[in-house]
């Protein structure tokens, strides 16, 4: 017990709490003045042509962003549908079957997997951006292309996928299991009726957690994507991204109104994201799992 009178104790309480305030007004000070600033500067820079054009390159940033909005799409559902099935298959071995493992050559095998995605988590995303340019780019030929850079995007957020998906899965009561061996189901008809179903809120929102990090990403495809302003027409085109047009209007043209109308629409991108997270987390986890 502490040996500070009642009112030593409810002093100290009240300091800990107002620390807590100020912190917590401080960190949302500085997201509004940053979401604000982006917002005052690039909301009178938007209309429709803005969004209708594609850019048309040169020093002056002209044109809008119609073909970054094309290719951030594309890359999106494609660096899914690699990540995804992997991702998923990957947390599915490591809390269903793995556990049960008793191999003496499984088990160091299983810790050094676990040990891995843990680093992967990590790594920088340019580290990732090198890898693909050296895997995928240069020894494979793709190229900078959507593909490289979907390739090299899976990777990235596979860690993401994966650990995302194994706390899904660990939330899931034991219980369920149980009951669902005891009535004569095989394992993996437990898995892909029982667990799988209650673990797709926390699972769906790996997946939409992993949308926003592809949408923000610059350095991954600034190297694999190759930064074409032109709308790709197949999987072997090179593009940009919206966060990689930013970049090029910041940093190689002077048109600074543009890069920050792109910044607002990147970050309502963003917010919309995070709302959308919040809005499957709750509706799944009020239907059970389904929609």
């Amino acid at each position: 017990m502490s040996s500070r009178s009642p009112a030593g104790r409810k002093l100290v309480q009240a300091g800990a709490f107002s620390l807590l305030w100020v912190s917590a007004l401080l960190s949302v000070l500085v997201l509004a003045s940053v979401v604000g600033y982006v917002m005052i500067k690039g909301i009178p820079e938007l209309n429709l042509s803005f969004f209708t054009t594609p850019p048309r390159g040169g020093l002056s940033g002209e044109g809008g962003i119609s073909s970054t909005i094309v290719a951030t799409l594309y890359l999106v559902v494609m660096t899914l549908l690699v990540a995804a099935p992997l991702g998923i298959g990957a947390g599915v071995f490591l809390v269903e079957y793995a556990e049960s493992m008793q191999n003496r050559l499984m088990k160091p095998l299983i810790r050094i997997a676990r040990f891995g995605v843990e680093t992967l988590a990590g790594v920088p995303s340019i580290i990732f951006g090198l890898f693909g340019y050296a895997l995928f780019v240069t020894l494979m030929h793709f190229g900078f292309s959507l593909l490289s850079a979907s390739l090299a995007g899976a990777c990235l957020i596979l860690p993401v996928v994966i650990r995302t998906t194994e706390e899904a899965l660990k939330a899931v009561p034991q219980s369920y299991r149980e009951g669902s061996l005891s009535l004569g189901a095989t394992r993996w008809e437990t898995i892909r009726r029982v667990v799988l179903p209650s673990a797709v809120p926390g699972i769906t929102t790996g997946m939409i957690l992993g949308v926003g990090r592809i949408i923000s990403e610059t350095a991954v495809f600034y190297v694999t994507l190759g930064g074409s302003y032109r709308t790709p027409t197949s999987i072997l085109s090179s593009g940009r991204t919206m966060a990689l047009h930013v970049f090029y209007l910041a940093m190689e043209t002077r048109a600074f109104e543009k890069a920050m109308a792109t910044g607002a629409v990147l970050i309502a991108c963003i917010i919309a994201v995070n709302l959308a997270i919040n809005a499957v987390s709750r509706r799944l986890t009020a239907g059970g799992g389904r929609w």
